[in-house]
Protein backbone atom coordinates (compact mmCIF):
# COMPACT_ATOMS: atom_id res chain seq x y z
CA UNK A 1 0.00 0.00 0.00
CA UNK A 2 1.47 3.28 -0.95
CA UNK A 3 0.25 7.21 -0.07
CA UNK A 4 0.51 7.82 -3.58
CA UNK A 5 -1.43 5.09 -5.27
CA UNK A 6 -4.22 6.09 -3.33
CA UNK A 7 -6.39 8.93 -4.68
CA UNK A 8 -7.97 10.16 -1.81
CA UNK A 9 -5.09 10.52 0.89
CA UNK A 10 -2.97 13.20 0.40
CA UNK A 11 0.93 12.70 -0.01
CA UNK A 12 3.05 12.20 2.79
CA UNK A 13 6.86 11.86 2.66
CA UNK A 14 8.28 9.57 5.04
CA UNK A 15 11.81 12.94 5.03
CA UNK A 16 11.21 14.91 7.16
CA UNK A 17 10.49 18.75 6.26
CA UNK A 18 12.20 21.36 5.43
CA UNK A 19 11.17 25.24 6.99
CA UNK A 20 10.67 28.05 4.93
CA UNK A 21 13.73 30.01 5.25
CA UNK A 22 11.53 32.84 3.47
CA UNK A 23 9.91 33.43 6.58
CA UNK A 24 11.99 35.28 9.36
CA UNK A 25 13.18 32.63 11.98
CA UNK A 26 13.37 33.09 15.70
CA UNK A 27 17.11 33.71 17.12
CA UNK A 28 18.55 34.35 20.72
CA UNK A 29 21.56 37.33 20.07
CA UNK A 30 23.13 39.93 22.23
CA UNK A 31 23.42 42.25 18.81
CA UNK A 32 19.94 41.82 17.91
CA UNK A 33 17.72 41.83 21.19
CA UNK A 34 14.22 41.87 19.80
CA UNK A 35 13.51 38.63 17.06
CA UNK A 36 11.25 39.17 14.46
CA UNK A 37 9.27 36.03 15.45
CA UNK A 38 8.33 35.03 19.20
CA UNK A 39 10.15 32.16 20.57
CA UNK A 40 7.01 30.04 20.56
CA UNK A 41 4.74 30.33 17.69
CA UNK A 42 1.59 27.18 18.49
CA UNK A 43 0.28 28.67 22.02
CA UNK A 44 -1.87 25.94 24.00
CA UNK A 45 -5.09 26.96 26.28
CA UNK A 46 -3.15 27.89 29.15
CA UNK A 47 -0.90 29.85 26.64
CA UNK A 48 -3.89 31.52 25.36
CA UNK A 49 -5.58 32.49 28.57
CA UNK A 50 -2.52 34.20 29.44
CA UNK A 51 -1.91 36.01 26.65
CA UNK A 52 -5.40 37.30 27.24
CA UNK A 53 -5.27 38.01 30.85
CA UNK A 54 -1.48 40.51 29.49
CA UNK A 55 -3.94 42.66 27.67
CA UNK A 56 -5.52 43.87 31.15
CA UNK A 57 -3.41 45.61 34.00
CA UNK A 58 0.60 44.36 34.71
CA UNK A 59 -0.53 44.93 38.12
CA UNK A 60 -3.14 41.80 38.63
CA UNK A 61 -0.43 39.55 37.34
CA UNK A 62 1.88 37.47 39.72
CA UNK A 63 5.84 37.75 39.02
CA UNK A 64 5.41 33.86 37.61
CA UNK A 65 3.07 34.92 35.02
CA UNK A 66 5.44 37.51 33.95
CA UNK A 67 8.12 34.92 33.07
CA UNK A 68 5.84 32.72 31.91
CA UNK A 69 4.99 35.50 29.37
CA UNK A 70 8.46 36.57 29.21
CA UNK A 71 9.32 33.22 28.09
CA UNK A 72 7.12 33.04 25.57
CA UNK A 73 8.03 35.51 23.74
CA UNK A 74 11.91 34.90 24.56
CA UNK A 75 13.27 31.34 24.51
CA UNK A 76 17.21 33.30 26.96
CA UNK A 77 17.28 36.50 28.77
CA UNK A 78 20.70 38.74 28.40
CA UNK A 79 21.75 37.22 31.36
CA UNK A 80 21.64 33.69 30.40
CA UNK A 81 22.75 34.35 27.17
CA UNK A 82 26.03 36.28 28.46
CA UNK A 83 26.41 33.26 31.04
CA UNK A 84 29.93 32.32 30.04
CA UNK A 85 29.36 27.87 28.50
CA UNK A 86 31.81 25.74 29.50
CA UNK A 87 32.52 24.79 25.68
CA UNK A 88 36.20 25.35 26.67
CA UNK A 89 36.37 22.70 28.18
CA UNK A 90 35.70 20.40 25.40
CA UNK A 91 38.26 22.62 23.08
CA UNK A 92 40.78 22.21 25.41
CA UNK A 93 40.40 18.43 25.72
CA UNK A 94 39.91 17.84 22.52
CA UNK A 95 43.46 19.84 22.12
CA UNK A 96 45.56 17.56 24.43
CA UNK A 97 43.97 14.31 23.67
CA UNK A 98 45.37 15.46 19.48
CA UNK A 99 48.98 16.43 21.34
CA UNK A 100 48.71 13.10 23.41
CA UNK A 101 47.94 10.88 20.14
CA UNK A 102 50.72 13.19 17.92
CA UNK A 103 53.37 12.52 21.43
CA UNK A 104 52.65 8.81 21.04
CA UNK A 105 53.35 8.76 16.93
CA UNK A 106 56.73 10.42 17.42
CA UNK A 107 57.73 8.31 20.37
CA UNK A 108 56.86 5.21 18.56
CA UNK A 109 58.94 7.00 15.46
CA UNK A 110 61.99 8.32 17.39
CA UNK A 111 62.43 5.37 20.07
CA UNK A 112 61.75 2.57 18.28
CA UNK A 113 62.82 -1.16 20.04
CA UNK A 114 66.09 -1.70 19.99
CA UNK A 115 67.51 -4.79 16.91
CA UNK A 116 68.27 -8.11 18.17
CA UNK A 117 71.44 -7.62 16.59
CA UNK A 118 72.67 -4.80 19.37
CA UNK A 119 73.06 -7.19 22.12
CA UNK A 120 75.93 -7.97 23.75
CA UNK A 121 75.45 -11.27 22.92
CA UNK A 122 74.70 -10.91 19.45
CA UNK A 123 77.95 -8.94 19.01
CA UNK A 124 80.14 -11.60 20.59
CA UNK A 125 78.87 -14.34 17.76
CA UNK A 126 79.53 -11.46 15.23
CA UNK A 127 82.76 -11.48 16.46
CA UNK A 128 83.55 -14.95 16.61
CA UNK A 129 82.33 -15.50 12.88
CA UNK A 130 84.61 -12.92 11.49
CA UNK A 131 87.65 -14.51 13.20
CA UNK A 132 86.79 -17.50 12.05
CA UNK A 133 86.46 -16.60 8.59
CA UNK A 134 89.81 -14.40 9.39
CA UNK A 135 88.50 -10.99 8.05
CA UNK A 136 91.24 -9.27 7.17
CA UNK A 137 93.69 -10.93 8.53
CA UNK A 138 96.99 -8.69 7.10
CA UNK A 139 96.45 -5.38 8.14
CA UNK A 140 92.40 -5.64 9.82
CA UNK A 141 90.45 -7.39 12.45
CA UNK A 142 91.86 -10.51 12.06
CA UNK A 143 95.50 -9.42 12.51
CA UNK A 144 94.70 -8.37 16.42
CA UNK A 145 94.12 -11.93 16.88
CA UNK A 146 95.95 -14.62 18.28
CA UNK A 147 94.74 -17.57 16.69
CA UNK A 148 97.40 -19.73 19.01
CA UNK A 149 96.79 -18.74 22.61
CA UNK A 150 92.66 -17.68 21.44
CA UNK A 151 92.74 -14.02 22.98
CA UNK A 152 93.84 -10.53 21.24
CA UNK A 153 97.41 -9.65 20.60
CA UNK A 154 98.93 -6.84 23.33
Amino acid sequence: FSFRSHPSLPFRSPVATQEDMSVPQYCDKRSYPLPDVPYHKDLGAEQKALKEKEKGSWKQLSNEEKVALYRLKFNQTFAEMNRPSSEWKTVLGGVFIFFGFTGLIVWWQLFPPKPHTLTDEWKAQQVKRMLDMRVNPIQGFAAKWDYDKNEWKK
